[in-house]
């Protein structure tokens, strides 16, 4: 009797250690975009895992190794949506002892890429899955080789022209990036504004302001709420054959008094201000927060993002951004009367004149108001225009691809 007691203690023993061992997820989230889908699973402790694809039907298999079934697991099928351009379904069940499996039903043929990051505030570990669309001549699918997302050159629409209006030989095409998305939710408010969402509603009311010029044309580096790598912003911009590329941020300070708009451009020397450097390093840091697998090694990023002899680009920058500049102190205060310039990785397109415009200052409660109003978003993104239009007025020939008229 004594001895059956002593063995049920110990089997209840090993029990316990093993139900302390199992893990939950304390999230998971789902960011469908046109280049490809992410799904992030967030633990309190790094995540075993394995995986591999099935085909007829496709299938990506991912075995979460001491992980249990729990709230934020149970809901990841209830964050997929119809119109997903990868996933059909999304299912999750216990394997076998000790492993819970999550399979993604999928649409097509994808390449997968699976990879941890460490913790980095506000996240905890997380697990990433990048559904990236296979191309001609993949082979199945191996964590070694990972493609980077396909870049959809968008053709600019056809406009009616006036008979009276000059005929253009072509539209001036601007891309409009709009700061952070997804996972890096950029800079938050008090009142629980995240500069991501701002960022994006006036990315949208700014290209419908440019498409509506008779000789312009804006695209958006990204249309909704997902995370997109800062060197996949400018291999965009130039896929597009951009003449301009103006990244829109509502940025925070250590002060929540700062107040006032800024416009930035690329340095080739170092910060122009102490306050410039930060911020460079804020923004560079939107990789590390948002999620980027830094085992791929793209020889085509590296090319393009090679520092070139940037010179008379930076020139280019520094010209528009003082014409933006210029327009919106009209509508706000200006925290510099002059535009800025520090390593910003996002402007660092060798042939595109770029800029990034802090709207305002999203730690000011006053001012964080304001970027939520969609009166003052609308005059801020008028401002904006005006001064890109006054830039190519007086600036026709510095764009590098500059815009003629017919005779």
């Amino acid at each position: 009797m004594l001895h059956a007691l002593l063995k049920m203690f110990l089997l209840c023993g090993l029990l316990t250690s093993g139900w302390a061992q199992a893990l939950q997820l304390s999230a998971t989230r789902l960011w469908p975009s046109p280049d490809y889908t992410r799904i992030t699973l967030e633990a309190p402790q790094p995540v075993a895992y394995k995986y591999f694809m099935l085909s007829n039907p496709q299938r990506l298999v991912v075995d979460l190794e001491g992980v249990e079934a729990g709230a934020a697991l149970d809901a990841l099928a209830g964050q997929l949506t119809p119109d997903d351009p990868f996933i059909s379904a999304i299912r999750v069940g216990v394997n076998r002892p000790g492993v819970m499996r999550l399979v993604l039903d999928l649409k097509t043929t994808v390449k997968p890429s699976v990879f941890l990051l460490q913790p980095l505030e506000p996240y905890g570990h997380r697990l990433v899955l990048d559904l990236y669309p296979a191309r001609a001549g993949d082979t199945a699918a191996s964590p070694a080789t990972v493609p980077q997302p396909n870049v959809a050159v968008q053709a600019p629409p056809a406009k009616p022209v006036k008979p009276e209006v000059p005929q253009y030989v072509r539209l001036i095409t601007v891309a409009v990036d709009a700061g952070h998305g997804g996972e890096d939710p950029g800079a938050s408010g008090a009142n629980g504004s995240h500069e991501k969402d701002i960022t994006l509603a006036l990315a949208k009311k700014l290209k419908q302001k440019i498409d509506a010029q008779e000789n312009m044309h804006a695209v958006l580096i990204r249309d909704g709420d997902y995370f997109v790598p800062l060197g996949q912003r400018v291999v965009k911009a130039r896929a597009l054959k951009a003449d301009l590329f103006m990244s829109i941020h509502a940025d925070a300070f250590i002060k929540p008094h700062a107040r006032g708009s800024s416009v930035f451009a690329l340095s080739e020397n170092g910060a122009t201000s102490v306050a410039a450097r930060w911020l460079a390093k804020r923004e560079n840091d939107a990789d590390l927060i948002g999620g980027v697998n830094v085992d791929v090694k793209d020889p085509f990023l590296k090319r393009t993002l090679i520092d070139l002899s940037q010179t008379a680009t930076i020139n280019d920058s520094l010209k528009l951004g003082r014409a933006v500049l210029k327009e919106i102190g009209g509508v706000n205060t200006l925290h510099k009367g002059e535009v800025e310039q520090a390593g910003f990785a996002v402007l660092k397109a060798p042939d595109i004149p770029s800029i990034l415009i802090e709207t305002a200052f999203i730690s000011n409660p006053d001012e964080e108001k304001r970027l939520n109003d969609p009166g003052y978003q609308d005059k801020l993104v008028d401002a904006i225009v005006e001064g890109v239009k006054d830039y190519f007025d007086k600036h026709p020939l510095t764009a590098p691809s500059r815009l003629t008229r017919n005779p």
